[in-house]
């Protein structure tokens, strides 16, 4: 991966799991809980987010070692004791850091797709593109339904009678989870993520 297309993606990706988490902090807040905005955590200021490892060492070494992105940054704390009902605005809360990255692929596809030919955005309408990419992975990337991923806060929210052995399963299962959502994110995000794309911007990414 060239050095400006590695930094260009580190970039995006980060500031768009910022917003990600800020996302959760701020549902958190309106649905009762500020323990987000006590922590200092309820900000899109980068240094509040970034874990030292996961943001910064493991990310940089793999994409420049590899050509692959891994990494996370500091999950917003939230009490699910302070919610107004507990179990459903669990699911709340973790459906709004997928809800927020796809919002912000939806604005941009949707700015690529009405006004990406005109003058003063056919020069960056590619670059807003592939933000949208980038987000449109990070919002199905989370909503896999694995622990520790959104996914399997929603469910869990949803369908406790139906998902919670499955969770509770899973939840044991630690760090070697994260690499079964790995791998079912290897078979399907790369055919579900062109559709949505396509369905946003109106033409595929390869095309643009």
């Amino acid at each position: 991966m060239a050095f400006q297309s590695a930094v260009f993606l580190y970039i995006i990706i980060i500031f768009s799991s910022i917003i990600h988490e800020f996302a959760h902090g701020w549902a958190a807040l309106s649905l009762g809980d500020q323990t987000a905005q006590r922590e200092g955590r309820l900000t899109l200021n980068p240094l509040a987010h970034i874990d030292p490892f996961g943001t910064v060492v493991l990310p940089l070494f793999l994409m420049f070692t590899s050509g692959i992105f891994i990494g996370y940054a500091k999950p917003v704390p939230f009490n699910p004791l302070n919610l107004k009902k507990p179990m459903r605005d669990t699911a709340l809360v973790g459906i709004a850091g997928p809800s927020s990255n796809l919002l912000i692929a939806a604005i941009l596809g949707l700015v690529v797709r009405f006004f990406g030919n005109y003058v003063f955005l056919s020069e960056i309408a590619p670059f807003l593109s592939f933000v949208v990419v980038i987000n449109i992975y990070l919002a199905l990337f989370n909503l896999i339904p694995v622990p520790p991923l959104d996914g399997s806060k929603v469910l869990l929210g949803f369908f406790p009678k139906q998902f919670g052995k499955i969770y509770a399963y899973m939840e044991g299962l630690g760090f070697f989870s994260i690499f079964i959502a790995l791998l079912l994110a290897m078979f399907i995000l790369p055919n579900l993520a062109p559709l949505i794309f396509k369905l946003i911007v109106g033409k595929s990414f390869f095309l643009l």
